[in-house]
C-alpha cells in the first residue's frame, strides 16, 4: 500500500511516498481503507519535534531518536471497514467510519489502517462526507476535553482566542452548544466566518485588544497558545477559568504564580490523564454531537495524499481556517 513516511525529523520535504506492507488485523481489530485524513497541528509538530528543550530527552525517547518511532504519521481518519480480525462484534466490512490513533501511534497517513475495535472508533456521522468526518476529529476532541475542563455552563461568558482554527471553530460552535455567550477572537479576514459559527461577539485582534473591552469572562481559553498572558490576566474575573492549548514549562509556571496571586483557576494538561491517550467516551460524545448537527467541520483546503508536504507548509504557516483535509483515492 501507499503510504507517506517520515524518514526524519526536519522540515515538510523529510515525509516520502512510500510503499509498505498492508497491515493485517489482529484479534479484535478492524482494517480501515482510508478515504481521508488531516495535517493537524499536532501531526506538524511531530513532524518538526517542536518540543520545548526541558522535554526534548523524554520526547525523544517515547517518540523516537532522530525520527518518529512510527514512521507514519497521521492521527485523524475516515473510511470503509475492508476486514476484521477474530473477536470483532462491533463492525462489519463496509461500514462506513472515522477513527482517531494515539498520538504516539500514528498510522493515518496510509491507505490502510488497523485499529482496534474498543479504540477511537464509530461508524462515520451520516450528515458528513469522509473529508468532514476525518477533520472535526481533531478540534472537536480538544474543544470537548477542554470545555468540560473549564467547567463551562449555560451563561457563563467565554473569550476564545483563535477562534478561526481547527479548535477554536469546534470551541465557538461547543460553547455556543453549552449555553455560553462566546466572544471569538481572530483575524479581520475570519469574523465572518465566526460570527456565523456561532460567536456571540468577534473581535479582530490585529485592531483591538481585547482585553480593552471592559468584558471580564468566566472562561479565557487560548487555543492556539499564542494570546499574551497578561492581557488574558486581565479579561478575566476573579476565580475565572484560564486555559492554553500547548503549555510550555514556562507558562505552566506563570500560570501558577498566577493562580496564587490573582485567585484565577487553571486548567492546563498536568491536570489530566496522560494526553497521548484519547478517551472513547469523548469520542462517542464527539459522534453524537456531529449527529445532532452540533457542531461541524470548517475545512480550509483539500490535499490529496501525493500533496502531502504542500499541506504540511501550509499547515505550518499558522494561518489555515479550521481543518486541512487530505484525499485518500484508494480504489
Amino acid at each position: 500500500m501507499k503510504a507517506i513516511v517520515c524518514t526524519r525529523y526536519g522540515p515538510p520535504e523529510v515525509l516520502e511516498m512510500k510503499e509498505i506492507p498492508k497491515p493485517k488485523p489482529k484479534p479484535n481489530e478492524v482494517r480501515i481503507r482510508i478515504k481521508a485524513t488531516g495535517v493537524t497541528s499536532g501531526d506538524v509538530r511531530i513532524r518538526r519535534f517542536d518540543v520545548p528543550i526541558s522535554f526534548w530527552i523524554p520526547a525523544r525517547l517515547a517518540l523516537g531518536m532522530t525520527k518518529p518511532r512510527y514512521a507514519v504519521l497521521g492521527i485523524v481518519s475516515s473510511g470503509e471497514i475492508d476486514s476484521v480480525g477474530s473477536g470483532v462484534c462491533r463492525f462489519k466490512p463496509g461500514d462506513q467510519v472515522f477513527a482517531a490513533t494515539d498520538l504516539d501511534r500514528f498510522g493515518a497517513y496510509a491507505e490502510y489502517l488497523c485499529i482496534k475495535e474498543t479504540g477511537s472508533i464509530a461508524l462515520k456521522p451520516g450528515n458528513m462526507n469522509y473529508e468532514e468526518a476525518a477533520s472535526i476529529i481533531f478540534g472537536g476532541l480538544t474543544a470537548i476535553d477542554f470545555l468540560r475542563r473549564a467547567g463551562l455552563k449555560k451563561g457563563h461568558k467565554i473569550l476564545i482566542y483563535g477562534a478561526s482554527g481547527s479548535v477554536g471553530t469546534s470551541s465557538v460552535q461547543l460553547a455556543k452548544h453549552y449555553g455560553a455567550e462566546v466572544t471569538g477572537v481572530c483575524s479581520g479576514v475570519n469574523t465572518d466566518m465566526v460570527r456565523a459559527l456561532g460567536a456571540d461577539h468577534v473581535i479582530d485582534y490585529l485592531k483591538e485588544d481585547f482585553s480593552k473591552h471592559g468584558v471580564l469572562y468566566d472562561v479565557v481559553f487560548d487555543a492556539v497558545a499564542k494570546a499574551p498572558f497578561s492581557a488574558c490576566l486581565r479579561a478575566l474575573k476573579k476565580g475565572g477559568v484560564y486555559m492554553n492549548a500547548l503549555d510550555t514549562p514556562g507558562m505552566m509556571m506563570r500560570m501558577r504564580w498566577a493562580s496564587w496571586t490573582r485567585g484565577i483557576r487553571l486548567r492546563d494538561k498536568s491536570n489530566t490523564k496522560k494526553i497521548s491517550k484519547i478517551s472513547s467516551e469523548d469520542f462517542f460524545m464527539l459522534k453524537t454531537l456531529a449527529d445532532e448537527r452540533a457542531i461541524r467541520p470548517v475545512i480550509d483546503r483539500v490535499y490529496s495524499l501525493n500533496e502531502i508536504v504542500e499541506a504540511h507548509r501550509y499547515v505550518q504557516q499558522g494561518h489555515k481556517k479550521g481543518n486541512v483535509a487530505v484525499s485518500i483515492g484508494t480504489p
